[in-house]
């Protein structure tokens, strides 16, 4: 008995723990734009001064067991620095495996600017951290613990195999293109990044190893001004700011599992409104629709907090029923503030003319549409 009660554990054990390595994906934000360093690196100081954001998802909020993800983010855009990029922190948690696995990231950022004309340039960023996972042996229950009529009464002889927790070194790169039309009506940005390039193994078992797999992501967003606007940030600039449209997509491949996301965002008197289809394109088609609203306040020159909410309506596929899921992101800009003598002023946005000129620091320099 005691033998069988081992190999199940050892089953068990072997399904549940490297359930989010093996058969799992990252964390899948419908506010993607809300986590720019999640996405690529790259993004890493591509506009001048901080940004600060914070999201928090509930997902399947109707299930049984929470699926709770809490993702911050920070970078300095500076032109002063080494590479005119910036530098960034990024730190995730989230708790998948039924909620018997918690996943704590941190990483470190770095992005290299490269200007190729007055409306175009690349950004290259790295990212080194490490990834956390721990398991509470606690909430799990064993056959020997199990009785045939009363259930589970017994203390279970089980002792881990291994620390219930592991620390692995983990990487990631990628790189973008900004550009603009010459009248700076149209901006945008694509590119590419990997994460987990050397694929760290997570396993808590000293009898194999689990491999998480890497994550490939490809991105694109276009962003549309119907005419020109003031001042980027200034206080009472809502009602002359144009209305802006940003068209995006997002495509993620991790370990044979793809999925898909676009649709878009429009923001005029500083309130955005959106609509995204979402979808995974292999095994079970699982099929949703967000829809995204927010506010933006200036609460000084330059100086901006802006407030998304985002609810993922199951629409088909074996997740039906389970609440969709619910996102709140906050993000700080304090687009002048300066570090090392090169965040804000000094250039303009192409196309920029008169009283519409925007000052940012160089080729490219303006406030994103986020």
């Amino acid at each position: 008995m005691k033998k069988l009660s081992c190999i199940l554990c050892l089953l068990v054990l072997g399904w549940i723990l490297p359930l989010t390595s093996a058969r799992g994906q990252d964390m899948n934000y419908t506010q993607y734009f809300s986590t720019p360093l999640y996405v690529n690196p790259a993004f890493t100081g591509i506009n001048t001064g901080v940004r600060a954001r914070f999201l928090f998802r509930d997902q399947w909020p109707s299930a049984p067991i929470a699926y709770k993800s809490y993702y911050f983010s920070a970078d300095l855009g500076d032109r002063a620095l080494p590479g005119a990029g910036g530098l960034g922190l990024v730190v995730e948690s989230d708790n998948p495996g039924a909620g018997l696995i918690n996943n704590l990231n941190a990483a470190l950022t770095i992005g290299v600017r490269i200007p190729i004309t007055g409306f175009l340039v690349a950004q290259v960023g790295i990212k080194a951290g490490i990834m956390q996972r721990q398991i509470s042996y606690n909430d799990l229950v064993f056959t020997s613990s199990l009785d045939p009529r009363y259930g589970n009464i017994y203390q279970s002889g089980f002792t881990d195999f291994n620390a219930s927790k592991r620390v692995v070194p983990d990487f990631g790169a990628g790189g973008l293109l900004q550009f603009s039309s010459s009248e700076g009506n149209i901006t945008g940005n694509f590119g590419f990044a990997v994460d987990h390039i050397f694929k760290p193994d997570v396993s808590f078992l000293s009898v194999g190893s689990s491999q998480y797999p890497r994550k490939w992501t490809g991105h694109l967003d276009l962003v549309f001004s119907t005419g020109p606007g003031g001042a980027p940030n200034a206080i009472n600039s809502s009602a002359v700011e144009p209305l802006k449209i940003d068209v995006g997509a997002i495509y993620m491949n991790q370990s044979n599992l793809n999925s898909l996301q676009f649709g878009l965002n429009l923001l005029k008197y500083n309130i955005y409104l959106g609509c995204w289809y979402k979808s995974t394109l292999t095994g079970v088609v699982n099929s949703s629709c967000a829809v995204v609203a927010g506010y933006k306040y200036n609460f000084y020159e330059n100086m901006s907090i802006k407030f998304m909410y985002s609810y993922d309506i199951q629409v088909s596929g074996a997740l039906q029923g389970t609440g969709g899921a619910h996102e709140i992101s906050l993000i700080l800009e304090f687009d002048k503030l300066s570090v090392f003598g090169g965040g804000g002023g000094g250039g303009s946005l192409p196309g920029g003319t008169g009283g519409s000129s925007r000052r940012y620091g160089g080729p490219m320099e303006c406030p994103s549409f986020y």
